[in-house]
């Protein structure tokens, strides 16, 4: 049971000075090897409040996945203290177990030669839920999560986004006051990533609870998140809501091209000259190699807008489209960092 001193946190989250150092073996020539050390966490330092939904928004690598394995007692920190519902996630991690619901991104727990339902069933016994409502719980959570089409199925027939939203649904079992969702519309339909966006905001608005979640994905994090971290090679670089975030960038505006061409990426340094640009990123398509998009977040982009595109067709570069964009929390990010969230900056196997 929750003890007095903790009844005024439950569905809280409280980092101090969160640090997290993985130790990897590297070859150094033939016969030698080496210790590398990847800092995943370089001191996060959160405050999350009940009945909050919070997004921590990075690309792979930035070390989203390492801060959540803290918090659910899964790793632990090499630095700083945790606490969930008033619990310290090292002193206390059975207690923390009992109150929360994990979902973590490539869920392994699932087993494949169960049925969804017989899995549910199963991990509700483990949760402790009495046996005589077992069934009726699990039945409640496959409603609640709309995954009765394929919950009678093998798990081993399940498509990828089938296998993630079950393993949202085992979050939901044990009806904890705080939720973990490490990116839980990954490899979802579209369709079914909104369905599951609409049931985290239920979730919240509804019955309560606290939800901590972690997403590349900027739309995401704008939909349902109350408030923002941004998060970068093991630091908090921006923290606000959604839309304080991105009232840092609004006097700027977006030009997005679509440019064919060889050697493109050599002509960006020269976008950078133009006196309103401030950042340039790039990344390819991935239907087509050869196009590259462009973003470029400036002041006053559609007077900057003639000059770029002059600077790729002095070059001989086929630009095949242009939009003038508001800026996003992409934009945001790419302010803080330089970078797009679409890149990976895993090292070696850290995260």
């Amino acid at each position: 049971m929750v003890n007095k001193m903790s009844e005024n946190l439950i569905g809280t989250i409280k980092t101090e000075g969160l640090t997290k150092i993985y130790r990897v073996k590297q070859k150094k020539g033939l016969f030698k090897s080496e210790i590398k050390e990847i800092h995943a966490l370089k001191g996060i330092s959160l405050d999350i409040q009940k009945g909050e939904v919070f997004g921590l928004l990075g690309p792979n690598g930035a070390g989203k996945t390492t801060f959540i394995k803290i918090l659910t007692t899964l790793l632990l920190p090499d630095g700083g203290r945790a606490f969930v519902n008033g619990f310290d996630v090292v002193k206390y991690p059975y207690s923390v177990k009992k109150t929360i619901g994990v979902m973590l991104m490539g869920e392994r727990s699932l087993y494949w030669k169960l049925t969804g339902r017989e899995n549910l069933e199963y991990f509700a016994a483990l949760y402790h839920i009495p046996s005589r409502q077992v069934k009726k719980r699990v039945s409640e959570v496959i409603d609640f999560t709309g995954i009765q089409d394929f919950a009678d199925r093998l798990v081993e027939t399940y498509s990828s986004g089938q296998k993630m939203a079950l393993a949202f649904a085992k979050a939901l079992l044990n009806d904890a006051p705080v939720l973990f969702l490490d990116e839980p519309t990954n490899a979802m339909d579209p369709g079914r990533a909104i369905e599951v966006r609409k049931i985290i905001k239920k979730l919240k608005d509804e019955f309560g609870k606290t939800i901590l979640i972690t997403t590349h994905m900027m739309h995401e994090a704008d939909a349902i998140c109350d408030r923002v971290a941004i998060i970068d090679k093991g630091k908090i670089m921006a923290l606000g809501t959604p839309t304080e975030l991105k009232q840092t960038v609004k006097h700027r505006g977006v030009i997005e091209l679509d440019v064919l061409g060889n050697n493109i990426k050599s002509i960006l340094p020269e976008l950078e000259k133009i006196d309103s640009v401030e950042k340039v990123v790039y990344s390819f398509d991935s239907n087509n190699g050869e196009l590259i998009k462009v973003r470029v977040l400036c002041e006053r982009p559609r007077i900057a807008l003639p000059e770029v595109v002059t600077i790729f067709s002095r070059h001989s570069a086929k630009v095949s489209s242009v939009n003038l964009l508001e800026p996003t929390l992409e934009d945001v990010f790419i302010q803080y960092t330089g970078r797009r969230l679409s890149e990976d900056t895993r090292e070696g196997d850290g995260e």
